[in-house]
């Protein structure tokens, strides 16, 4: 079947005849991929074959590819134009290394989390349903900022269904539960309105009758009002008792507990790495990091830097923790966190 224009996956070497690392689930969901009309529907189905993908170093390559076909087609899905939902409140430019939407009941505590970890100034107040639209703000860590989005609270009763929207299009969404609120019922709630826009955290089960594709999305569980010894058993137990795959931290916001943690948790499971750069003779630029998907290579970043870079690359020289300082590498070396590069274009 032909692919529509710009869809088509450019699996690198050595990725291409995988029939036992690549389930049925992953073709399923590539045949949907190749099928789909709109940027959203392409969304949906990369993320679930990033999501089934096999976990191992022979799938890195294909699974840097997929994160960047998956930040392409979130660009073309944010400047569409004559969609519907074009310029709503809840259509939130993508700034910083990753899009992190905080959702929960209400009362959880999102606008005070967001007005603490960054620049924003979202309406903080002890009765429910005080954010009436998403409010993003840049929380710093270390080298790096992400986007935070404050959201209205998630309630059986009422949701704005362009809220499922906005999760759909986050890098990651974080479900902030109130520990002093029955948060096992808080949790199965969230859940619940969650399938309802088909949407399923990695590591839970997807219904095979869907008659829509699904969204899988990243999830942290955070429980807020961790503010004790006592809380924290609180925490504990509530993890034991609901058996949840999702990873899981405690924080209390009031008392500015785990919150690194907490930012730290964000960082690993937005399965990105930071590369700095520098040129011959000078020292690296630590301040500026390129961002990257994990599996990204030094042909990857000379791309981002420049097409005339990318078309002149010939080697690059590493200095990180899994090469020797200096080392000469090709324009395949798959980065690591931290990595200092310096690229030889001629």
């Amino acid at each position: 079947m032909r692919e529509p224009p710009g869809t088509e996956i450019h699996r690198p070497e050595g990725t291409e005849g995988m029939p036992a690392n690549l389930p049925p689930q992953y073709q399923e969901a590539e045949k949907r991929y190749r099928e789909a009309k709109t940027p959203d529907a392409r969304i949906e189905a990369l993320e679930e074959m990033l999501a089934v993908m096999p976990k191992h170093k022979g799938t890195d390559k294909l699974k840097a590819e997929l994160r960047r076909r998956i930040a392409k087609q979130k660009d073309e899905a944010r400047t569409k134009k004559g969609g519907t939902r074009k310029g709503t409140a809840f259509s939130i430019d993508r700034q910083g290394a990753a899009q992190i939407v905080i959702a929960g009941p209400p009362n959880s505590g999102k606008s005070s989390l967001v007005a603490k970890l960054t620049n924003a100034s979202p309406e903080v107040a002890d009765f429910p349903g005080t954010t009436q639209v998403p409010t993003p703000g840049m929380a710093p860590w270390e080298n790096i900022q992400f986007q935070l989005v404050d959201t209205p609270p998630l309630t059986k009763e009422y949701v704005d269904p362009l809220m499922g929207d906005l999760i759909r299009r986050a890098d990651l969404l974080v479900l902030l539960l109130d520990l002093k609120e029955d948060p096992i019922q808080q949790l199965e709630d969230l859940l619940e309105i969650l399938r309802s826009w088909r949407i399923f955290p990695r590591g839970h089960p997807v219904p095979g009758d869907l008659a829509r594709p699904p969204s899988v999305k990243k999830v942290l569980l955070a429980m807020n009002k961790v503010d004790e010894e006592k809380e924290e058993e609180d925490f504990l137990t509530f993890l034991e008792l609901t058996a949840t795959p999702l990873p899981a931290v405690g924080i209390s916001v009031r008392k500015e507990r785990n919150l690194k943690e907490f930012m730290n948790r964000i960082f690993l499971l937005s399965d990105l790495v930071r590369v700095c750069t520098k040129v011959p003779g000078k020292p690296p630029d630590l301040d500026e990091p390129f961002v990257m998907p994990r599996g990204g290579t030094v042909a990857t970043l000379a791309e981002k830097i420049h097409k005339d870079v990318a078309r002149k690359l010939k080697v690059a020289r590493i200095w990180g923790r899994a090469v020797r300082d200096g080392q000469m590498v090709q324009k395949d070396y798959v980065f690591e966190d931290g990595d200092v590069v310096e690229i030889h274009a001629g």
